[in-house]
């Protein structure tokens, strides 16, 4: 009875499970379809795929570091859009837009871009605000939907921005926000007005009529060290002539693209610092350009390439395959720019999906496994869901050691770094378990965790929307330290939480009896659990005195009750505590489960929370994840208390031992 009791309650589970296996498949699929409906712009032409190719590997500087186009575009996109796809229709067809072809349209095509849907808006007040109509409380506008209220966008942005972050209001904020966003949309969208417009030779009509002569700004800086000395030779009233408009035109000129873009690496291979097309532009004016020549002839060939963009698209990617030759060429011997090719190759076979969708394939396969019992079916499932979680981790490796390369550091420098790497680490110690117990348990974790990771990796890199590439804060970047200590209390991280996991397992399944009362499956549980929390001590000890050694070598003191340092100690206070508890006898099999899975939210406090606090060296002052935190804490107090329950039923139910009565006494 109590086994086809059992077998019922796992093909229940097993159904919700589906259900909720369902709706994170859903979600994915949303997270990477184009959101909003198409935006119809009449004439819209879709850029081949070999034009996008050859932009795709263009180096540009951007957040410290070299990287290609395709990574710039991405997280450009990103922060704007709020997701790397869009949709636009010529009118009868629709076409996907992802971020490259985004940013060669907003680049080389601007009256097509400004009627793109670029702009995210969650809150239809700040449109009321700057006196823009709102189609809904949340949508995406194009930079022509915004044009109406674009005065008024920045006069309130420069207004709010004077407060600190911390006093403004959600509204205030959002608008901030938007106005940084169209101050970096505008940046992108002008960028080669000098290769569009040339500049306009004052003074110089030949009387056959009022036509405009205009010149290419590559021509004029040409002449720079004429235009120099006629300034130098002349006094200040015959400068200010047509010689001055026409620097002024230059200098107008060269603004527009002296922010946002950097794709143009120094001439001497010891300067770190790329150069914007306004400041190629203004350096052979000036006259500090060591090899000006090299220069105009980057300017020529950027001028030519925007030209052709609007025109024909053969045209159009013979000047940027050029324009990739020079630019690229000149870059490839620098050692800044040795993993742009390397880094566009792991954006586009985005290893994460494919292991998040090796993942969900074990997750079902698990369902399977424990849906059919012990059977030959049970096996088939079990060992595809070895393998399909084994390749998951695989995928997940790859990038990881990918990303090692492209960063020249150890795999965790950030946030983002943290949880892949977490992720990683409990799937990779779940499946070691699982070799250890053969009892199918941890095994069942494995997958289903590795989803949640990769999923709310991609949560986090949605909402912050910043290159998780670029280079760390001086004080953080010592790959000593980051392999020893990082490292060590990440996988610390990694351990507490597999325990915990498989601690809420074990309450789940016998609370709700789907274990079958298996006596030997619970030991198992129980040792595992136990194993894990040791490994959790010893990492986090260990890992805790390496930060403290190395704030002692970078901040002068070994301990300064920073929230970061206050939390590592409580993971290794609590994990202490568990153990002593456990060694004297003061909790058995339930309280040790129970005191694990607490230890997750001891944990996620150390690892995530501290971070909302604002305060502290540690304090990475992002803002993304606060709701699933809470709701993380939630679901862990949840099945604690649900852990509680079942333990006062267990004992309710228990029959009890009568004491033994005393012997009667024996006549003499």
């Amino acid at each position: 009875m109590a086994d086809r009791t059992s077998r019922a309650g796992r093909w229940a589970a097993a159904v919700l499970a589906m259900a909720g296996l369902a709706t994170v498949f859903y979600h994915l699929v949303v997270d990477n379809t184009p959101k909003g409906e198409a935006r119809t712009v009449d004439g819209y032409r879709p850029w081949s795929a070999e034009t996008i190719a050859a932009a795709e590997t263009l180096p540009v500087q951007d957040g410290g570091r070299v990287k290609p186009l395709q990574t710039f575009a991405g997280f450009t996109m990103l922060a704007l859009h709020g997701a790397r796809s869009m949709k636009v229709s010529d009118g009868s067809k629709t076409h996907v837009l992802r971020p490259t072809a985004w940013m060669l349209d907003l680049l080389f095509r601007p009256a097509f871009a400004m009627r793109q849907p670029t702009f995210r808006i969650d809150n239809a007040h700040v449109l009321e605000a700057i006196g823009v109509e709102a189609r809904g409380r949340r949508d995406r506008y194009s930079y022509e939907d915004l044009l109406g209220g674009r005065e008024k966008l920045v006069q309130l942005g420069q207004s709010y921005s004077r407060i600190e972050s911390k006093q403004r209001d959600p509204l205030q904020s959002q608008i901030v926000d938007l106005a940084t966003n169209l101050r970096l949309y505008e940046g992108l969208l002008h960028y080669f007005t000098f290769a569009r417009a040339g500049v306009v030779l004052d003074g110089l009509d030949d009387g056959s009529g009022p036509t405009e002569k205009r010149a290419d700004v590559s021509a004029l800086m040409a002449t720079a060290p004429m235009i120099r000395s006629q300034i130098d030779a002349s006094d200040m009233q015959d400068a200010a002539g047509p010689i001055r408009r026409l620097l002024q035109q230059v200098v107008e000129l060269s603004n527009h693209s002296k922010f946002v873009l950097f794709p143009i690496p120094p001439i001497d291979p010891s300067e770190t610092t790329w150069l914007s097309a306004g400041d190629a532009i203004m350096t052979v004016m000036t006259g500090s350009a060591a090899d000006p020549g090299t220069f105009i002839d980057d300017i020529r060939q950027l001028e030519a390439t925007a030209r052709a963009g609007p025109g024909d698209e053969a045209a159009f990617r013979t000047q940027l395959e050029a324009l990739h030759s020079r630019l690229a060429g000149r870059a490839e011997p620098r050692s800044d720019a040795k993993h742009v090719a390397l880094e566009s190759a792991y954006y586009r076979k985005n290893w994460f999906l494919s292991g998040l969708a090796w993942f969900l394939f074990g997750s079902l396969a698990v369902l399977g496994m424990w849906t059919v019992g012990e059977s030959r079916a049970g096996r088939w499932f079990s060992s595809a869901a070895a393998l399909a979680t084994l390749v998951g981790l695989a995928f997940c490796t790859t990038a990881i050691v990918k990303r090692c390369i492209i960063m020249e550091r150890p795999p965790v420098g950030n946030l983002y770094d943290t949880i892949i790497f977490i992720g990683s680490s409990v799937v990779l110690f779940a499946l070691i378990v699982e070799w250890l117990t053969r009892r199918g348990f941890a095994l069942a974790t494995a997958p289903i965790l590795g989803t949640a990771f990769i999923l709310l990796a991609r949560r986090y890199e949605l909402g912050e929307a910043n290159d998780h590439m670029d280079p760390l804060v001086a004080v953080l970047d010592s790959n000593f330290w980051l392999t020893t200590h990082v490292i060590t209390i990440t996988l610390g991280y990694s351990a507490g939480l597999l325990a915990a996991f498989l601690s809420a397992l074990h309450v789940l399944l016998r609370g709700l009896g789907l274990d079958g009362g298996d006596s030997g499956l619970r030991r198992s549980m129980t040792r595992a659990v136990y194993g894990m929390i040791c490994f959790t001590l010893f990492l986090s000890l260990i890992g805790t005195v390496l930060g403290g050694i190395w704030a002692n070598d970078s901040w002068g003191r070994f301990w300064g009750w920073d929230p970061k340092e206050n939390g590592a100690l409580l993971i290794v206070l609590w994990t202490l505590a568990i153990l002593h508890a456990r060694l004297g006898g003061h909790i058995g099999e339930w309280g040790l489960h129970l005191a694990s899975i607490f230890t997750a939210i001891v944990i996620t406090f150390s690892w995530w929370h501290v971070n909302f606090l604002g305060v502290g060296l540690h304090s990475y002052g992002f803002t993304a994840g606060k709701n699933t935190i809470w709701s993380f804490y939630a679901a862990l107090s949840a099945i604690l208390a649900f852990g509680f329950v079942v333990r006062a039923v267990e004992s309710a139910r228990r029959p009890k031992t009568p004491h033994p009565q005393a012997a009667p006494a024996t006549e003499a």
